[in-house]
């Protein structure tokens, strides 16, 4: 059941792999913009990526690395790189609408850091990229490119269905629960949550604790470098070191013991998601791959425990943590606000400093104890989500597989290895915190040898 190693439709676009033409005059950025814009013609208005588009601008900045790149100076790997940027993420040149009516129209007159960073690195800008109601749980109209009856996942749904179907190589995202894992592994991209603070955030309203800046990408490669650029102009949240790692996406490497991690979302799985998983564990453990698992170590049966908790001690913390802002929001005018975003609201108002205080040491507690595993194996693998996309717009689908790396701070990767029924379905490699380049080495073994993409 794994996927073949060539995907029809939708075709993604990969950079770094073709701007080696760039360099022998044989291709520019300006036509590979140009490749993206046909498709995103052709398809947004169907797929509903985008909240606003700057074509004008995109050009503009192609153009500039295309003479860069011609002149042998590009000002870093990604220089003409056609990227979004999700609409929780301020932009001087564009709204930024958080996917909420309170926010139309409104500009902050700044670029958030990341925003920042890639234009440094000449990135293309092509767009806002939409977002659900504050980057939670309520959809904002975006279809999956694989099929257009189905979730694109969220809360980073619109930079997953531009990079999934070619409109663009890349899109930030974000992640609290499962916001860059779930809809990379539904739009058949590979998503990448790093470490807690790794990438800064500031300019970024997904910004409690658990939040981090997501990359959404064709390749494995073009995540990492995203992910790279931003941090060296930027670094990670302030008093931080930030992501870690060599100026190109770490080499392969083959590691020696794997955690099959089941977490709650083992029951919510279907038989197929959980056919492909247990058929690439029976292909690592051939190759020699030790795969350990809950039932033969008490220490990985001690952390299933522990991730049992995960949602609900997730919420808990975002609940209090988003309270303030909601407020506000709901001050302003309540009628703008989704009653899903209403009962939240209600509900984080029943906390107490107490409650917080209590959670926060709780997850403290658990990380701690995932952290233990750090010495038995090179990382965990498990699902991205329960199955392939779920048919229906009105749900962005279970966060189950994607919420304990959230929770943990840990860094993980949604590969695009399986497929059911027509429609992707995500591995996921989940690391250990500031461990990031280990978690990419091992899934870039993982990728090659379980043939993906």
């Amino acid at each position: 059941m794994l996927a073949p190693k060539t995907q029809k439709k939708p075709t993604m676009r990969p950079f770094l792999s073709t701007s080696r033409r760039f360099a022998e005059g044989a291709d520019t950025p300006r036509a590979f913009l140009e490749r993206c814009l046909d498709e995103l013609a052709a398809r947004d208005s169907q797929v509903g990526a985008f909240v606003v588009l700057d074509l004008a601008g995109a050009r503009a900045a192609a153009d500039r690395a295309s003479a860069r790149w011609h002149t042998a100076a590009p000002l870093s790997p990604i220089d003409g790189m056609p990227v979004g940027i999700k609409d929780i993420i301020e932009t001087v040149d564009m709204p930024t609408e958080m996917g909420s009516p309170l926010f139309a129209g409104w500009r902050s007159q700044k670029d958030a850091a990341c925003v920042s960073a890639l234009r440094q690195a000449g990135a293309v800008i092509v767009g806002k990229t939409v977002t659900t109601e504050f980057a939670a749980s309520v959809p904002r109209g975006t279809r999956n490119p694989w099929n257009l009856a189905h979730t694109p996942g969220g809360s980073s749904s619109g930079s997953a269905g531009g990079v999934g179907c070619g409109m663009i190589s890349a899109g930030l995202g974000t992640q609290v629960i499962g916001s860059t894992l779930r809809p990379a592994s539904y739009c058949g991209c590979f998503g990448f949550k790093p470490t807690v603070n790794a990438l800064n955030r500031e300019g970024c309203h997904d910004y409690q604790s658990q939040s981090c800046t997501g990359i959404l990408a064709a390749s494995l490669e073009d995540t990492w470098q995203v992910a790279y650029e931003i941090v060296t102009r930027v670094g990670g949240d302030a008093g931080t070191p930030g992501l870690a790692g060599p100026a190109q996406a770490p080499a392969a490497a083959r590691p020696r013991r794997l955690v099959f991690l089941e977490t709650i979302g083992w029951g919510e799985a279907s038989t197929d998601a959980k056919a492909c998983l247990q058929e690439a564990l029976q292909r690592l453990k051939t190759a020699g791959i030790e795969i350990v698992t809950r039932h033969e170590n008490r220490q990985v049966a001690d952390t299933e425990r522990e991730l049992g908790a995960a949602t609900a001690l997730s919420t808990k913390i975002n609940s209090w943590e988003s309270r303030w802002f909601l407020r506000g929001c709901r001050d302003r005018d309540a009628a703008k606000l989704s009653s899903n975003m209403q009962d939240r609201l209600k509900e984080s108002e029943t906390l107490t400093l107490a409650d917080y205080r209590a959670a926060l040491l709780e997850r403290a507690r658990i990380r701690a104890r995932f952290a233990e595993l750090a010495g038995a194996a090179q990382g965990c693998v498990s699902l991205s989500a329960p199955g392939p996309a779920p048919a229906g717009l009105q749900s962005t689908g279970s966060p189950q597989f994607a919420v304990p790396s959230s929770l943990l701070g840990a860094p993980a990767l949604s590969l695009p290895l399986f497929e059911v029924d027509g429609m992707p379905l995500g591995l996921q490699v989940l690391g250990f915190a500031n461990e990031d380049a280990e978690a990419f080495a091992t899934a870039a073994w993982l990728r090659d040898h379980l043939g993906g993409a």
